[in-house]
């Protein structure tokens, strides 16, 4: 197992994660439903995502977007890693008054 980094570069994960954001991803963890994850879609291998892995199938995962208004490909997809957090840019919290 070995620890990298990924790029968010479009809003398919909005709002967990935002275009421009940095993650670190865990490569070769163990992945639960839930879980974030840098994935390839077997119809796309080319095209490295970040998903939502929703459950295993057909030897692979099912994976979804946050954004329900996101499209893009879809059916078994090969999971790389495991997001294990979003390191940048800071976001400041809001706080109630």
């Amino acid at each position: 197992m070995r620890i990298g980094t990924a790029l968010v570069s479009g809003p398919s994960m909005v709002p967990a994660l935002h275009p421009g954001d940095c993650l670190l991803v865990g490569y070769g963890w163990r992945v639960r439903p839930g879980d974030l994850v840098v994935a390839r879609f077997r119809e796309r291998p080319d095209l490295l995502v970040v998903k939502r892995a929703v459950r295993e199938a057909d030897g692979g995962w099912e994976l979804a977007s946050d954004n329900p208004f996101a499209t893009g490909p879809g059916g078994a997809a090969d999971v790389e890693g495991r997001v294990l957090l979003r390191y940048w840019p800071p976001r400041l919290r809001r706080t109630s008054a």
